[in-house]
């Protein structure tokens, strides 16, 4: 089991498919902060409030020149058709092969109603321009969080 990520390591760097079928790598945004949340599951509740969330502050974000890129297990049709649906303005990365979400340690044991399943843990790391982690959310309340997230992109 790999150690759990702190504040000030290195990213670990990656290279996915994006919603619109292109690979997307961490190191593609080198001199920019990235926001890098990862998400449970494409179209359910709580996901779609959060990324709704991002896409209305997606301004306030890019003005601290900074992206924001979402992960999820989702196949890329999956992603695409969510983007399409909720008007997303931001790369949505399918890690089906649920290495990247190993990775950040996002992919986790979950106690659902007393049944134990594999599944991601809502999370958000804030790299920095040289590619170090700045700031990690573990299990997200989605609400209030995009202001969290705009906070310290602001500090």
């Amino acid at each position: 089991m790999p150690k759990e990520l702190q504040i000030g390591d290195i990213a670990p760097d990656f290279s996915l498919e994006s919603d619109a079928g292109q690979k997307t790598s961490l190191k593609d945004f080198t001199g920019k902060k990235v926001v890098l949340y990862f998400y449970p599951k494409d179209d359910t509740p709580g996901c779609t409030k959060e990324a709704c969330n991002f896409r209305d502050s997606l301004n306030s974000i890019t003005s601290k020149d900074a992206v924001v890129l979402g992960v999820s297990r989702d196949s890329v049709s999956s992603h695409k058709k969510f983007k399409e649906k909720y008007s997303l303005n931001f790369p949505l990365l399918s890690d089906t092969s649920g290495e990247v979400t190993r990775a950040y340690g996002v992919y986790k044991k979950k106690n659902m109603y007393g049944v134990i399943r594999w599944g991601i843990e809502r999370s958000t790391f804030i790299i920095d321009e040289e590619g170090k982690i700045a700031k990690i959310w573990r299990k997200v309340k989605v609400d209030g969080h995009k202001d969290e997230v705009l906070q310290t992109l602001k500090a």
